[in-house]
């Protein structure tokens, strides 16, 4: 509703000419094909349909003067501003309080919308006292990487204390759910958010619109200060302290101490249809989740829409986001319990617990006990893969999926765990008191400290980076044994790329 914009500056893809003006200036000028709302001008006059778009720094303001621009508006493409601010705050799980760092105070953060086509200029200003980096999970940036935010490997942190960037995120063919973290050490443990594109302006979900859709973010919780928690793995070299608790919109359920009174709670109305945006944010673990007695119908994933299928559960992975359909078509006398948990298959320990939400309809007042939601095993690997093998592209004459039928590059990368001596003198917890070491190509990364991977490539400036990343692996062997000789398992430390075709590819430890 163009009457009540707010934060927003509108760039109207009309056939005339636009102005977006600033108080200091113009901001832009965009000149489209130079033709008139109407036949009888043979230029645009200079107040093309009474259009201006004046911008402040919070608000912005849409003033027309001539209706005639109704008639001669094709389509728009939105700039949205958000300003976020990185601070602590405390929160109390699980019995205990402690500060955690968040987004404007809020955990999870706020979500961000924006329409197939649009750009955000997101502004953060870093009030914490850590270094952050906010990184824009799934969006493609085409050839814009300044804002994508790896820390020290596109931009260096935000520094503590009020440092501030302001990113520019372009969306181009993504639609559906992605979603924002922090990309600093592990800061993105509390800082994330979700981001809905929805549908260009005058374009329809290529499913039925629901009556409603809302993210649903998957984390974790650790009693310690994840600060301390980070330093104590990176000194050790061994696992990382299981989390106490897996969340569920930053809440853990009822089947934890002190939690049950702020189970996040779902409330829909029967017969109607709600999208709900499953995204999983978890550090490093996958998760099933199911609701009870309810049958989900995935639509799509990561930005982009699915053939659609039904299942009784969702298997997620760390980073992924899932789109589904929930019909609310049970008793309405009854409430159903939404639960999750992790799945692994290794013999590293893992969080055993698991997570409740609850879904109830609205005219139930009853406070009968919620029927019970059935869990794939924790290593149920047939689960995981049954699940994930049945993704396919919606591949529609509207979402066309345009996959090249010819490699220009072979690239063959192996990811490993690896381990690396204890430095002499140390105490090191990975397997036989080495440190544990992941590698791409048995190269394991260390990042630069003087300045990022990204602006030493721009300003041809040497000895941040090598060039030199191999694009295969240095020695072939049965990568899937279980039984591997050490000298396989030790891998070589740098911080290398690689150059294909004048494209540019970061080795990245993702």
């Amino acid at each position: 509703d163009i009457n009540h914009l707010n934060k927003h500056a509108a760039v109207f893809i009309i056939s005339c000419s636009i102005s977006l003006v600033s108080a200091s200036g113009p901001r832009s000028v965009l000149q489209f094909p130079p033709w008139p709302c109407s036949s009888s001008s043979s230029n645009p006059p200079s107040h093309f349909c009474g259009i201006y778009i004046h911008v402040k720094l919070h608000t912005y303001i849409v003033t027309y003067s001539d209706l005639r621009f109704a008639s001669c508006l094709v389509a728009y493409a939105l700039i949205t501003d958000y300003f976020l601010k990185v601070e602590e705050a405390p929160y109390t799980r699980l019995c205990s309080t402690k500060n955690i760092m968040t987004i404007n105070g809020n955990f999870p953060g706020e979500t961000l919308h924006v329409h197939r086509g649009d750009t955000l200029i997101v502004h953060v200003v870093n009030r914490s006292p850590h270094n952050i980096t906010i990184h824009w999970h799934g969006v493609n940036q085409p050839r814009y990487p300044w804002a994508d935010g790896p820390e020290y490997i596109t931009q260096c942190p935000i520094q503590p204390g009020g440092g501030k960037f302001s990113q520019k995120v372009i969306f181009t063919t993504e639609e559906g759910t992605l979603w924002w973290h922090a990309h600093s050490e592990w800061t993105r443990a509390t800082v994330y958010g979700a981001i809905i594109v929805y549908p260009k302006k005058g374009h329809a979900y290529p499913f039925p619109k629901p009556h409603a859709d809302l993210p649903i973010i998957f984390g974790e919780w650790w009693k310690q200060d994840i600060f301390e928690l980070f330093d104590d793995f990176r000194r050790s070299g061994g696992d990382p302290l299981v989390s106490h608790a897996i969340t569920i919109n930053g809440q853990p359920g009822d089947r934890y101490n002190c939690s049950g009174q702020d189970m996040f709670k779902l409330a829909v109305d029967q017969g109607k249809t709600y999208l709900l945006r499953l995204i999983n944010a978890a550090m490093q673990d996958i998760l099933f989740f199911s609701i009870a007695g309810h049958q989900l119908t995935v639509v799509g994933t990561d930005g982009t829409y699915t053939k659609p299928f039904k299942s009784d559960y969702i298997t997620i992975s760390p980073g992924q986001t899932i789109d589904v359909l929930l019909r609310a078509d049970h008793p309405i006398a009854a409430s159903y319990y939404m639960a999750a948990k992790f799945y692994s298959s290794a013999r590293a320990a893992v969080n055993l617990n698991t997570t409740t939400a609850l879904l109830h309809y609205t005219t139930n007042n009853t406070t009968t006990t919620p029927t019970a939601v059935s869990l794939s095993a924790t290593a149920d690997t047939n689960a995981s893969v049954a699940f994930t093998a049945r993704f396919r592209s919606l591949a529609d004459k509207k979402h066309p999926v345009d996959v090249p039928q010819k490699a220009d590059t072979n690239l063959y990368f192996t990811l490993s765990m690896n381990a690396v001596p204890c430095p002499a003198g140390a105490t090191c917890a990975g397997p036989n008191g080495a440190r544990l070491a992941a590698s791409v190509n048995n190269v394991s990364l260390v990042l630069p400290t003087s300045m990022d991977v990204l602006g030493a490539y721009y300003r041809g400036i040497g000895g941040v980076y090598g060039d030199d990343f191999p694009s295969n692996p240095p020695v072939s062997f049965d990568f899937t044994n279980l039984t591997i000789p050490a000298v396989y398992r030790t891998p070589a430390t740098g911080n290398q790329v690689s150059g294909r075709n004048r494209r540019f590819y970061v080795k990245s430890k993702k």
